[in-house]
């Protein structure tokens, strides 16, 4: 049951062996402490037995991707971290009537996948441009961006079942995608029970992701564009498509202009804005009931769609819940007083918020993981004060505590 995936091909992998490895080198956020052991595994069944001996040991697991959605503790990791090395990627299907379908291992550059597909005239995942990490991360986590998630184009995700040892198939439809979750990422969370008498599972899932499948349609053009912004950087109005490689030069200049792509500083440049886990706290999703008494008169209000397209017959948006709603974190933050460049102790602060965009918390060079949850506390708290609206942080917190 431990066979090499058929999604792609591996790289070499091995046990790094340096002197004082540390999550400050391994995240973009660039702040955290040692870790215990380091593996990158080259091969799927390597993968699996990292991850088994530990859980047979009992040895606390970690396993990590691009390191840009995860902030750990100064005081680091006491346990066997764990990198899939694989890349790759397989064409199963491609036709007129059936779309594409294709398979990307764990371990592949999102960013690089998404080039990839609007190469190949696969439609669906144009709008996630820039957004840095691997592909097993992007189901956990449900990574969104531009009114475009992974969901809408995900056709099942393969995995190995740390409780059950052995590999496991989750189709779309038993993954409980939502905003920012998924069935794998609840299992990181979740209590013991006679189902699950081993959970939490934290810091890594229950399922650790292989590899997943894809399934999309062909052309030229985008799915639908959902989000105003990126509409009117496109000329075009939202619910309307454009030309896929268009959107994502669109979305790379706006993630760029927000600090919010990792690379491309520029030879001996520092950015201290792209030192960051993206967007830090999630946007707040109220009971629309609710909402008015919440949110101010200018306060921004989105619609809530299902991962599932409101029609089969051709790309189209997810059906709008009408009982929910969406604001913007980062409009809740600057409104509630905490502009670009906000430092708890003012702009010395190691830790402020980015210049470029007030939902990215940025290590300024030399900050501590300490003095990034310092700045979280003060926002969230701030926001719950002026607003009655719990922020919720979207990177995962290991050895912390919000």
């Amino acid at each position: 049951m431990t066979d090499e995936s058929s999604c792609g091909t591996a790289r070499p992998g091995r046990v790094v062996p340096l002197d004082n490895p540390n999550f400050a080198d391994m995240t973009t956020m660039r702040v955290g402490g040692p870790v215990g052991t380091y593996v990158e595994a080259s091969s799927e069944k390597e993968l699996i037995d990292t991850v088994r001996a530990a859980d047979n040991d009992g040895t606390p697991l970690l396993v990590i991707g691009g390191g840009s959605n995860l902030v750990v503790a100064d005081e680091g990791f006491d346990g066997i971290v764990v990198r899939d090395a694989r890349t790759g990627l397989r064409r199963h299907s491609e036709d007129a009537c059936g779309g594409a379908n294709f398979c990307a291992v764990a371990g592949q550059d999102f960013d690089e996948l998404v080039s990839i597909a609007i190469d190949e005239e696969w439609v669906g995942i144009e709008a996630l441009s820039g957004i840095p990490g691997t592909v097993g991360a992007a189901p956990v986590q449900n990574i969104g961006a531009y009114g475009q998630e992974v969901a809408t184009s995900i056709a099942s995700v393969r995995t190995w079942d740390r409780m059950q040892g052995r590999v496991r198939m989750f189709a779309f439809g038993n993954l409980r995608f939502g905003y920012r979750t998924s069935l794998l990422k609840q299992t990181m969370y979740s209590q013991p029970s006679e189902v699950d008498p081993r959970a939490p599972w934290f810091p890594s899932p229950r399922y650790i992701v292989l590899d997943a499948s894809f399934q999309t349609r062909l052309g030229r053009l985008s799915a639908p564009i959902g989000y105003g912004e990126l509409a009117r950087n496109l000329g075009v109005d939202v619910g309307r498509r454009a030309p896929m490689t268009d959107v994502r030069q669109a979305v790379l200049a706006l993630r760029t202009g927000k600090g919010m792509v990792i690379d491309g500083g520029g030879l001996g440049s520092v950015d201290h804005d792209r030192w960051s886990a993206g967007s830090f706290f999630t946007n707040p999703i109220v009971e629309a009931a609710h909402a008015d008494r919440l949110l101010p008169p200018d306060a921004p209000r989105y619609p809530v769609r299902t991962a599932i397209p409101e029609v089969s017959t051709g790309p189209s948006l997810g059906t709008i819940d009408p009982n929910l709603v969406k604001t913007s974190a980062a409009w809740l933050i600057e409104h509630a007083g905490f502009g670009k460049g906000y430092g708890v102790d003012g702009e010395h602060s190691p830790a402020r918020l980015s210049s470029k965009h007030t939902l990215a918390l940025t290590n300024r060079g030399g900050a501590l993981a300490s003095d990034i949850m310092a700045l979280a506390r003060t926002v969230r708290d701030g926001v719950r004060d002026r607003y009655g609206i719990t922020l919720e942080p979207e990177p995962i917190l290991v050895g912390l505590a919000l």
